[in-house]
């Protein structure tokens, strides 16, 4: 069953590493309908991280069918998950992984430069990005110069360079303390909406899952609707 308004569909999704080893995802369907965002809850090492890694190209399900926009990625080149994870993917992770040696405004530029936009369209961009999310004085400083909650704004900015259809973010505010999370929490979801995209978020927080349009739980690989 398909539809023309999912931007993914997992389809029996399972994974293990080895053969001989214990699957870390048993059976996994979900749909992630465009302008969706879902909460993806979960103990630590129930799978979250592989479902995301999956459903962001970076892995390769051991069986079932990974549908992007209805197209089968099993029968995509790797050039061609490439351009996806790209053009269409942006990723957003627990740790910020900025370039310590480039400035907020050139991590922001770097996915645009890798996709071909010129230095000074992706410049005007990734100021804006980042003044959208408070950070307009802070353009031209490094991450060492910022505090942790401004280095994943950076990072969500820099997820949302290449305006992906879809954001993944795996436990995005579990660095922070409580209420620097609340409010890039808050900041996420509100650029998922003004943009609408859809978004997955992993996240160990029901306070801000609460605040998603799906809960979905996770447990020793398979997902139940909460």
């Amino acid at each position: 069953m398909h539809s023309e308004n999912d931007v993914i569909r997992a389809e029996n999704i399972s994974k293990r590493y080895n053969k001989n080893d214990n699957f870390v995802l048993k059976e996994i369907f979900l749909r992630v309908k465009k302008s969706q965002f879902i909460a993806l809850s979960g103990p630590s090492g129930s799978g979250k991280s592989t479902l995301l890694h999956i459903i962001g190209l970076l892995d390769v399900q051991t069986e079932g069918t990974l549908f992007v926009e209805d197209k089968d990625v099993s029968l995509m080149s790797d050039a061609e998950k490439t351009d996806i994870r790209l053009g269409k993917i942006g990723f957003v992770y627990q740790y910020h992984h900025l370039l310590q040696e480039f400035s907020a405004v050139e991590n922001v530029m770097l996915p645009q430069l890798i996709a071909g936009v010129p230095e000074k369209t992706a410049r005007k961009k990734a100021a804006a990005l980042l003044g959208n999310l408070g950070l307009e004085d802070k353009l031209n400083s490094l991450p060492s110069q910022l505090s942790g909650g401004q280095k994943q704004r950076v990072a969500i900015a820099r997820a949302l360079a290449n305006d992906p259809i879809l954001l993944l973010a795996d436990e995005p505010t579990g660095n922070l303390d409580p209420e620097t999370a609340t409010s890039v929490f808050g900041d996420l979801i509100r650029l998922v909406r003004e943009t609408g995209m859809s978004a997955v978020t992993a996240t160990h927080n029901d306070d801000l899952a609460a605040k998603a349009d799906r809960k979905i739980f996770m447990s020793n690989g398979k997902l139940s609707e909460k």
